[in-house]
């Protein structure tokens, strides 16, 4: 019998490495397609020789993904954007490309599509990143009405861009500053959502459907910010900051080529980021979703005074 292929779109990024290891365990044949291939090339040691394979391919290219999706059975689409590098690609990379690898997908033949876009989806949405979601998950589906839709709220793990954030800022301010400290959010285990991936490949029942994954805890960003404060062991006033101020920071932030900060990302800051209370989440895909208390401490302890050696000589 001959072994099925998975492209994944995406795949040497935070989510994709975690999702490119459960296909290869499962006996994929997985082609990891994207721009960067040199970071695609240190997953290959995911499977056994030849079984991940980087392949160049941009979903702002017609022929490149056409390639990419050739003779796969399964498609997975893990490609999103922060911020804009040039103005308009929200609209070519989210909205755009999503469509066009479902289409593309669709007419390769592929059994499985899974898209990943991101709670907050919505094409009323002041935030050009929330637009362009709401209209890569449209072109999706019509263009594959079969394909399954993942929205995650914030994801964390050990590389992730949340707690490790936060962390940074505690080791090096002298007090901790709070944007929209009163937003909701209900970070989710980057292994729980690379499983959501594999269960929705396995699921008939998830074809066409949309899921929103969290994780058991709902946690304001005070909270959040309380919480590194507290597995990394340091005191730290907490202090609000104007939204006038913000917003001149985002705005002069737009200038560095990677923003800490920008006006599209302050619009996103003052909207809870949780799963709907009529959503299907995990628990639909038979998955129980892992605490941040269980895993977050862990990696956080780096940022501590003397590192990780704190975790076993203590403070």
């Amino acid at each position: 019998m001959m072994q099925q292929v998975a492209t994944v779109f995406g795949g040497s990024g935070f989510i994709g490495r975690h999702v490119v290891q459960r296909l290869a365990r499962q006996g994929f044949i997985v082609r990891i397609a994207g721009r960067d291939t040199v970071a695609a090339a240190k997953l290959c040691t995911q499977g056994d020789v030849g079984q991940v394979v980087p392949v160049a391919a941009s979903v702002t290219n017609e022929a490149s993904v056409a390639r990419a999706v050739a003779g796969a059975s399964v498609v997975v689409n893990l490609v999103g954007i922060l911020f804009e590098r040039k103005p308009g690609d929200f609209q070519r990379i989210q909205a755009e490309g999503a469509g066009r690898v479902a289409r593309l997908a669709a007419a390769a033949g592929v059994r499985k599509l899974v898209h990943i876009s991101a709670i907050g989806a919505d094409p009323g949405s002041q935030s050009h990143y929330a637009r362009s979601k709401a209209a890569g998950e449209k072109a999706v589906l019509e263009a594959f009405p079969g394909a399954t839709i993942l929205r995650p709220s914030v994801v964390f793990g050990a590389e992730d861009q949340f707690f490790n954030r936060f962390a940074g800022l505690a080791a090096v301010l002298p007090f901790m500053p709070v944007v929209e400290g009163q937003t909701r959010f209900q970070p989710v285990y980057v292994g729980d959502v690379a499983d959501a991936v594999m269960a929705a490949i396995a699921r008939d029942d998830a074809a066409g459907r949309v899921f929103e994954l969290g994780g058991p805890r709902v946690m304001t960003m005070r909270d959040v910010l309380g919480f590194v404060l507290e597995h990394t062991h340091r005191r730290r006033m907490m202090v609000p900051l104007p939204r006038a101020l913000v917003a001149i920071q985002a705005r002069l932030g737009e200038f560095l080529p990677t923003p800490p900060l920008t006006r599209d990302q302050l619009i996103l800051l003052a909207r809870d980021n949780v799963v709907a209370a009529n959503a299907a989440g995990l628990e639909a895909l038979g998955i129980a979703p892992k605490a941040a208390e269980a895993v977050v401490p862990a990696y956080l302890a780096r940022y501590r005074r003397g590192g990780a050696r704190q975790t076993v000589f203590g403070r």
